[in-house]
């Protein structure tokens, strides 16, 4: 099967991932007040950290346009899957389609096969995906159509949970009352997080301190993961290797997972999840 994987700037993979062939990353574009970043590789992330921290205003992003995805779909493959950060947090699953029907409007006697995924999640959570496709897209036997059935399937079964550093940006996002982050700063609240099947963030706990909060979501992922040896459990941090390397610590002690991989976020998870934040994909 020749095959390829398009995907926007919120997937972010590990070290291994990233040497994985036929994918290609679709940037979006991130806003700082009159400052445009384009999430590609010459993102800066200490940069933009600063950029946000000094800025009254939250950081917005916009998601690539249809015509961009319909170009990343052209070339000679028998497949095209597309995956994309969660419909309720960007419009760059609606633009992955619409660029999907614009192709085969162009190209109305191509046969290869595109289909669009909108992983429900993002950063760790689409990387998931993406390298779950590519291990099928390789094995013999699969087709296009037991490739979507199985991913599908997959991101069902799939769990996203996240803890933040600060909830500046989502008081700046206007998710949180002055009062609640005032509130929750001072008494040093960090809420444990995460999402629904339809890509709802949602609160799940809280805990006062970073640590009780990771301690929190690390017993949480014991409590609720079915069958963790037959799973890959990704850790993504946001400029802070450190507390990574010790959350994947922390869930090891009480659960074996089939592997425990940790990476970094590239700009759009930057921004949702802030300076020490971590964002985990079960």
């Amino acid at each position: 099967m020749k095959f390829k994987i398009v995907a926007d700037s919120c997937c972010d993979f590990d070290e291994n991932g990233k040497k994985l062939d036929n994918i290609q990353i679709i940037p979006l574009t991130l806003h700082v007040g009159d400052t445009d970043i384009i999430d590609d590789e010459t993102f800066d992330q200490l940069d933009f950290i600063k950029r946000v921290a000094g800025h009254p205003e939250s950081p917005k992003s916009s998601c690539p346009s249809p015509g961009t995805y319909m170009e990343a779909y052209e070339g000679d493959y028998d497949c095209v899957f597309a995956v994309t950060l969660s419909g309720n947090l960007s419009g760059s699953w609606n633009s992955a389609e619409v660029g999907r029907k614009m192709y085969f409007e162009e190209h109305p006697d191509d046969k290869k096969k595109i289909h669009v995924f909108d992983s429900c999640s993002a950063s760790a959570g689409e990387a998931r995906i993406a390298t779950y496709i590519h291990e099928l897209a390789n094995t013999e036997g699969e087709t296009f159509e037991s490739i979507v059935e199985k991913v599908n399937k997959y991101k069902l079964e799939m769990k996203t949970f996240f803890v933040i550093e600060t909830l500046e940006t989502l008081r700046k996002n206007g998710r949180l009352t002055g009062l609640q982050a005032i509130v929750a700063t001072v008494l040093n609240i960090k809420p444990v997080m995460g999402a629904t099947d339809e890509g709802v963030i949602i609160k799940l706990d809280q805990a006062r301190g970073m640590e009780k909060a990771l301690k929190k979501l690390a017993q949480i992922i014991a409590d609720t993961i079915s069958n963790p040896q037959e799973k890959v459990l990704a850790i993504t941090h946001c400029n802070c290797p450190d507390r990574a390397r010790w959350m994947k610590e922390q869930i090891e002690s009480l659960v074996k997972f089939k592997d425990i991989t940790i990476g970094d976020t590239r700009g759009v998870a930057t921004m949702y999840a802030n300076d020490g934040g971590i964002i985990i994909s079960v």
